[in-house]
């Protein structure tokens, strides 16, 4: 690597710069960094071929891919993967003509002049999550609750190893609607009984008409503070301690107001057998998040719960920044 600690604002995992020996001359031209490219990809160059620095950067990209990062360099390999080629490639920043970075609107208008197809980090993430089987049961076991007896399935990914847990009560008949809770992992909340938020209701609303009906399945995925992380989460407490709201905490820290990924509980989902779900939401964002993997929203359930003193502020934002459905919080 270029460096051992890397504090590239996009994480880009940069190593030392090269140029090509053999047939150039300094390096700079377009010739010379045609050269150094293809030389970079032959397997059977040799590191003695190149002189270090140079003028192209490699760059390495992680094992998996865009579904562990999703990065330009990832999205790179991902294509040739997918193309059955050898995962050697190039990548470019296409500039505007102020020497910005070029925008959508601007890389529509080229991609229409030259015939060149556009194909978003969003697409290829997606296609991915709809054609590889990502995720691994571990084992399954019985679980009597306060709610009924679950069976419960523990499932860990290919591409981080997160562990996530199924808890399924009665029978899944892929041709009936399946009443479906996806719940993230919220310490806090659902173990010590903190009121900042609402997970730790929002949790037992869901098991009690699980429970109820006799049927369904509750997905509790390992996304704490709504992807961040536990320690994350704690610093975010920090930042609203001093006043942020729940969104620009996580904006401080670095973060998007919410980074979950629902394709991962959309894949357990379907190696459960589920097809079709009634699912337990206030969240439009966990709607569109699982639509096309296979599965059929014939109808969203709300989750009703009753806001405190302490979480209404969490509430509101959820509410007014992110989209939640709360009918019963005050704009």
């Amino acid at each position: 690597m270029m460096v051992d600690q890397n504090s590239a604002l996009m994480g880009t995992a940069f190593t030392v710069s090269v140029d090509y020996n053999i047939g150039t001359t300094t390096g700079i031209s377009s010739a010379d960094r045609a050269a150094t490219i293809r030389a970079l990809a032959n397997p059977s160059a040799n590191p003695k071929d190149f002189g270090r620095p140079g003028h192209i950067f490699p760059l390495a990209a992680d094992e998996g891919g865009v579904l562990k990062r999703a990065g330009h360099t990832e999205s790179v390999i991902d294509l040739l993967k997918l193309g059955g080629m050898h995962p050697t490639g190039v990548l470019c920043e296409i500039l505007d003509e102020d020497g910005s970075m070029a925008r959508m609107e601007r890389l529509e208008e080229i991609s229409e002049e030259h015939g060149i197809g556009i194909l978003t980090l969003v697409d290829l993430i997606a296609y991915r999550m709809r054609n590889e089987r990502l995720v691994k049961e571990v084992t399954t076991c019985s679980l009597p609750t306060a709610y009924g007896d679950f069976r419960v399935h523990a499932f860990t990914t290919e591409v981080d190893n997160f562990e996530h847990l199924a808890l399924v009560k009665g029978e899944i008949n892929p041709n009936q609607p399946t009443l479906v809770r996806i719940h993230s992992r919220c310490l806090t909340g659902d173990l010590l009984g903190s009121l900042r938020c609402d997970c730790g209701d929002q949790l037992q609303y869901a098991l009690k008409r699980i429970g109820e009906a006799d049927s369904g399945v509750l997905l509790y995925l390992n996304q704490e503070g709504r992807g961040i992380g536990l320690h994350n989460k704690m610093k975010a407490y920090h930042l609203q301690d001093e006043g942020a709201d729940t969104v620009e905490a996580n904006e401080k820290l670095g973060f998007k107001g919410d980074l979950r990924d629902y394709g991962i509980g959309a894949q357990i989902l379907v190696e459960l057998g589920v097809r079709r779900i009634r699912l337990m939401t206030n969240n439009p964002m966990k709607v569109a998040g699982i639509a096309g993997y296979h599965l059929e929203i014939v109808e969203t359930v709300p989750v009703v719960v009753k806001p405190n003193p302490h979480n209404s502020r969490y509430l509101r934002t959820k509410k007014e920044k992110l989209g939640h459905l709360l009918p019963d919080v005050e704009d």
